[in-house]
């Protein structure tokens, strides 16, 4: 079976989305002033020239793959602006042209192929940084590349390239996937997360802000924003004041500079807080994969357990899920009302919490990893480190299912099948499992 019809495989993606014109419907309540907004913009600018420009004598991280040139990269020309405009065209009478960033990444490779199915045009953008296993978002990328997605190598704090690619394509939407993810990479390498999830979201809003049109923004946030947040389940308008990890307060700085940009310069922006994904093409640093992995191998895996030998749960969510909820935000999403960096009215600002809401303890997890490998699983019991993990999450979607429609269908069960009889075949076909 090829590796092509495995994505293909997935449930048929839903049409688009109808909107609720209700005045009050897709906006998100902005509480606090103009100054609070100011404020924050500074403290978080200030991390960045912090990050970025101190002096070389005091840069603890000088082989840090993201502070590398953003001009190595090869782009331009007539050939190159050929693929990005055939990239880019739109099939479909009523199609968007989006602009997907990491689109070699888990997320953005089905994102972007979904959209690519349905008649949308799809330009990818991704550095394909080396913080998992590159050639498997090599993989991902010639994948993309067979359904008629070209994915652009770069960086998105490049504004050169970015403008460029403005320039020849005008994109009505951008659904921005580029991150660095992981929470406990975020303690080797802080840098590269100001790099990514800061400095890079401000790059590509400053270009968009000035475009123009300005294309209206899906961004992805993420549930590791809720912290050490105990009320559950988990609502867009609980407390998020208290992160756990770097990562998470790099991700909680891109929502409130996304927020400024959006009452500034009248970005519609909408942010997504994914609770943990999961799926065939996954990332091997998530614990479904490399347990998966080690189990075949024999190896002992770790499972955590909190304080008072509490349970350690999840919120499981399937890639396909998640899909159906990046398109319908697209789809719901209302036109930017600035133009060349001046707001001419006010924008929509949406977060959504796209879940599974139905948390399982990771115990379990291995359980039905076991059942589906047919492997017993050496265990070892640990507490929960203190790296920035929290025990349990769980998402309240209400707000998505009033207002995208977003209705999760697929259970762990189903969908850990569907990742291994995927993880068995790629593997099997001359690949090795990383690390």
């Amino acid at each position: 079976m090829s590796q092509l019809k495995h994505l293909d495989n997935s449930p048929p993606t839903p049409g688009k989305f109808k909107m609720d014109k209700s005045p009050y419907i897709h906006r998100l309540r902005w509480h606090g002033s103009l100054a609070k907004l100011t404020f924050w913009s500074f403290i978080f600018l200030g991390l960045i020239l912090i990050f970025f420009f101190r002096s070389p004598s005091s840069n603890s991280l000088p082989s840090d793959p993201s502070r590398r040139s953003l001009r190595t990269y090869n782009w331009g020309g007539p050939a190159w602006e050929k693929r990005v405009r055939s990239s880019a065209r739109v099939r479909s009478r009523h199609g968007m042209s989006v602009l997907v960033t990491g689109a070699a990444g888990f997320v953005g490779t089905h994102v972007s192929a979904a959209l690519k199915r349905r008649g949308d045009g799809v330009l990818g953008l991704d550095c394909f940084n080396d913080y998992y296993d590159p050639s498997l978002k090599r993989a991902r990328q010639a994948l993309l590349d067979r359904s008629g997605v070209f994915i652009v190598e770069g960086d998105i704090n490049d504004s050169a390239l970015l403008s460029k690619l403005f320039e020849v394509v005008a994109f009505t939407h951008v659904m921005h996937l580029a991150a660095q993810a992981g929470v406990r990479y975020a303690m080797e390498n802080p840098g590269s997360y100001v790099h990514s999830n800061i400095a890079g979201l401000v790059n590509l809003l400053e270009v968009c802000k000035n475009a123009n049109p300005q294309p209206a923004i899906v961004w992805a946030s993420s549930s590791s924003v809720y912290g050490l947040n105990t009320k559950v389940p988990f609502s867009e308008r609980d407390r998020t004041d208290q992160p756990a990890s770097l990562y998470a307060a790099t991700k909680k700085a891109g929502e409130e500079i996304a927020h400024t940009y959006n009452h500034i310069y009248g970005l519609s922006l909408t942010g997504l807080r994914f609770f943990t994904v999961y799926g065939p093409w996954g990332r091997p640093d998530m614990a479904y994969f490399f347990f998966t992995r080690d189990i075949l191998k024999g190896k002992t895996i770790p499972i955590f357990e909190a304080a008072n030998h509490g349970t350690v749960a999840r919120d499981f969510t399937y890639i396909d899920d998640i899909v159906k909820g990046c398109l319908a935000s697209l789809d719901t999403a209302e036109k930017s009302t600035g133009s060349g960096g001046k707001k001419k009215g006010p924008a929509q600002l949406r977060v959504f919490n796209l879940g599974n809401t139905s948390p399982v303890p990771v115990s379990d997890l291995v359980t039905i990893l076991e059942r589906l490998l047919k492997v017993k699983a050496k265990r070892n019991i640990m507490k929960l480190p203190r790296n920035g993990d929290v025990p349990f999450t769980h998402a309240n979607i209400s707000s998505a299912q009033r207002e995208l429609g977003y209705k999760p269908t697929t259970d762990l069960q189903t969908g850990l099948k569907k990742f291994v009889r995927w993880y068995v075949s790629y593997y099997s076909g001359g690949k090795k499992a990383s690390g």
